[in-house]
């Protein structure tokens, strides 16, 4: 397919508000795809890999200004199209301001820029080449192929690779929008659909199988040991919900740590955080655990927590510590300890369990690891949840989590099986959009941080500011993380790109008109970044909206 074509269909969809017309739009590009199916279905979605897997283009904002202003000609500088993209909020918009293909030198390809035809395995290829790309002089090499795709693009085509780059799509095309659009385009149920994905998670590869195999095709993808799937999630509730809503409720701790995916093929083991990414290598301890203790190649669900010296948690903050360390992961592992507990098993032995209900889930994790399976309790007693509860809150944990005991395994679904409760202040994930550099002491630092929850797929309101509860140390922490994600600064205000999740507690949530989402957090207070979620993780307006009607 000619990307040319691509940015066209883009176009067409972008245009639509329309959810059904939406997909309908996609199902024609889906069904026009040939053989780049597996491409569009991500190109759409903003997406140049597929979600299970860790290779990323690692571009930034600041990488792909320069390469659009070296393509666009020598009177335009990088500072121009960040400015650009400050006035008209839209990198590809501006991308498509400019005359690309004039331009000649290292990676500058054919005679007459967007005339030389692009396609959309050219592009795919050309980004592939450019994640590859490492060591030293491996920025250089990203700008030069990113330039030398922009130097071929027409206007549409360089708005689209723009969006594509830095994965902020915006044409109103989500996950469940791709879905629906494949069980149109070939004809299949969408709960052949539906559950080709949660084992795959690669929308390319579920289209192609679903276009050349059918329903039959569908059914024969199943989990593979080394590629992660999205983790099932919790939704707020209360012991009344739990026992109202199951007879019997299967209680568990909930660990203050970081949600790990254990994957073990029998003689190498991977470890992923909750955004699939692969923290093997800073968890070595978790590594040989799993090696010492669990019998068979099998996919497990857990919790890596901080403990200290006499084997008590330690702050959330602790782990992250070690999930962010790359170098010096000795040193790193003498100064914080990890352990794993395990409280899932979504494959054992060749054999998937997402359909089986989660106390057998459970009974076979006990079956195949030794040692690190967290207890479950099945009652229906509320007394004895509170004594489960004040036990977990007495040994140092978080609380508790509360689970239908006949509830199956739904990867990337926040369901009302699975309910967590915190005694504690309430929090908000809240996405990082921006932040103000402080004063006197502090003014080599970031100190004021705008917080914004998700109005939709490419849609974010603020909510309110937080400077409160972070000590100099974690300012300067934080500075180091966000200040190579500034887009523009105006004075002492700066705006962010949306990468870093902050998780906050507040007192209250009140109607206000000085923010865009209409509310505003009252006494937020900063409790930690959140390295386990990317923004598309964050909480949501839906949600806030909810928390103040008291639902």
């Amino acid at each position: 397919m000619d990307f040319a074509v691509f940015a066209e269909r883009a176009d067409e969809i972008e245009a639509t508000s329309a959810d059904l017309e939406t997909v309908t739009l996609v199902r024609d590009l889906l069904a026009d795809a040939a053989d780049d199916l597996d491409t569009v279905a991500r190109f759409v979605q903003g997406r140049v890999f597929p979600a299970h897997g860790s290779t990323t283009l690692d571009i930034g904002p600041n990488l792909c200004y320069e390469a659009i202003a070296r393509a666009a000609g020598h009177n335009v500088s990088a500072d121009d199209v960040e400015s650009r993209v400050a006035a008209v909020g839209d990198v590809g918009d501006v991308a498509a301001e400019y005359d690309f293909g004039g331009q000649q030198g290292l990676g500058a390809f054919g005679d007459g820029g967007g005339q030389a035809g692009l396609t959309v395995g050219e592009v795919e290829s050309e980004l592939r080449d450019l994640a590859a790309a490492a060591g030293p002089g491996s920025q250089d090499r990203k700008l030069d192929l990113l330039f030398g795709l922009f130097n071929r693009c027409a206007p549409a085509e360089a708005r689209y690779l723009a969006r594509i780059v830095l994965s902020e799509m915006r044409i109103g095309v989500g996950e469940g929008t791709v879905r629906d659009a494949i069980t149109d385009a070939f004809d299949v149920p969408t709960v052949a659909v539906e559950r080709a994905l949660q084992v795959t998670n690669d929308y390319g590869l579920v289209a192609t199988v679903a276009r050349d195999d059918g329903e039959s095709g569908l059914d024969d993808l199943h989990l593979e040991v080394g590629r992660p799937v999205q983790a099932m999630l919790a939704q707020a509730g209360t012991v009344t919900d739990a026992v109202e809503a199951w007879a019997s409720v299967a209680v568990e701790t909930k660990y203050d740590g970081a949600r790990v995916q254990v994957h073990y093929d029998g003689d190498e083991v991977s470890l992923f955080s909750r955004n699939m990414e692969d923290v093997t290598d800073p968890l070595p301890e978790v590594v040989g655990f799993v090696e010492e203790n669990l019998a068979v190649p099998a996919i497990l669900d857990g919790e890596v927590v901080a403990v200290d010296d006499a084997g008590d948690p330690l702050p959330f903050q602790e782990v992250l510590r070690r999930f962010r360390r790359k170098h010096d992961v000795a040193k790193a592992r003498e100064e914080v300890e990890v352990r794993l507990w395990a409280f899932d098993c979504l494959h054992a032995d060749g054999e998937d369990l997402l359909g089986t209900p989660l106390v057998d889930r459970h009974d076979r994790l006990s079956e195949i690891l030794g040692s690190g399976v967290s207890a479950l309790t099945v009652t229906d007693e509320p007394e004895r949840i509170a004594d489960i509860e004040a036990d977990a809150l007495g040994a140092g944990h978080e609380g508790i989590m509360l689970k239908d005991p006949d509830s199956t395994y739904s990867p990337g679904r926040r369901g009302k099986e699975w309910l967590k409760r915190k005694p504690d202040v309430e929090t908000l994930d809240c996405v990082v959009t921006g932040a103000e550099w402080g004063e006197g002491r502090r003014a080599e630092f970031l100190g004021t941080f705008e917080l914004s929850v998700r109005a939709g797929p490419d849609d974010l309101e603020t909510i309110g500011k937080v400077a409160t509860g972070i000590t100099d140390e974690e300012l300067a922490e934080l500075t180091d993380l966000l200040e190579p994600e500034i887009r523009t600064e105006d004075g002492k205000d700066v705006d962010i790109e949306p990468s870093v999740v902050f998780e906050v507690g507040y007192e209250e949530i009140q109607t206000s008109p000085t923010y865009s989402s209409g509310y505003a957090l009252r006494f937020p207070r900063y409790l930690g970044v959140r390295d386990d979620k990317d923004p598309e993780s964050a909480d949501t307006l839906e949600r806030v909206r909810r928390l103040v009607g008291g639902e």
